[in-house]
């Protein structure tokens, strides 16, 4: 059997600011869209961020499939330090500058405070390289973040950081990953 990698962005919470790592709930929108994104696929295994917008699902999943689930906090959305739960819109008005940088550019303009990218990156690549020797003969679905999930496509596709906010990841979207098994 070969093996694969699924990326699954957490469905809507409700929040509409940078929710980093506060830790929300789905809201009923968003168990509907993961119910409907992983109707009728399967997966030999769960590896999921400790937040609860992802592990709450992944639980479910991996009871109705009866595989395997392992919590991995390195999984973890970035920390938007400051700007944590401040609406887009506020920071658009009172920081519009210093966001349209960090969007940019978002490895040497984050925002106050803020998780270093170059930690952010690291926790990530570790955690997907562990999961990627798993990956070589079962097929992992890894429930995270939309921050966690650009990263990662930039990473494994040859881009640069910056496009990272211009990849579309859609609540509930699933994202194939190739990612090289380390050495």
């Amino acid at each position: 059997m070969s093996g694969s990698i699924d990326l699954l962005r957490h469905g809507d919470t409700g929040q509409t600011s940078y929710r980093g790592q506060l830790d929300d709930p789905l809201s009923t929108l968003g168990w509907s869209q993961l119910r409907a994104a992983t109707a009728d696929r399967r997966w030999d295994s769960i590896v999921t961020s400790s937040l609860c917008r992802c592990t709450d699902f992944a639980r479910e999943l991996a009871t109705e499939q009866g595989i395997p689930l392992r919590v991995d906090s390195r999984l973890a959305e970035y920390h938007f330090g400051h700007w944590q739960g401040v609406s887009i819109e506020r920071l658009a008005q009172e920081q519009g500058v210093a966001l349209g940088q960090f969007w940019a550019d978002p490895v040497t303009n984050p925002p106050p405070g803020a998780e270093s990218f170059a930690a952010f990156r690291d926790r990530l690549c570790a955690a997907l390289s562990d999961i990627a020797v798993e990956a070589t003969a079962h097929r992992v679905l890894v429930v995270t973040h939309g921050g966690a999930i650009r990263l990662l496509r930039c990473e494994s596709e040859g881009r640069d950081f910056g496009d990272m906010a211009s990849i579309d990841v859609p609540h509930a979207s699933l994202h194939p990953l190739g990612w090289r098994v380390p050495a």
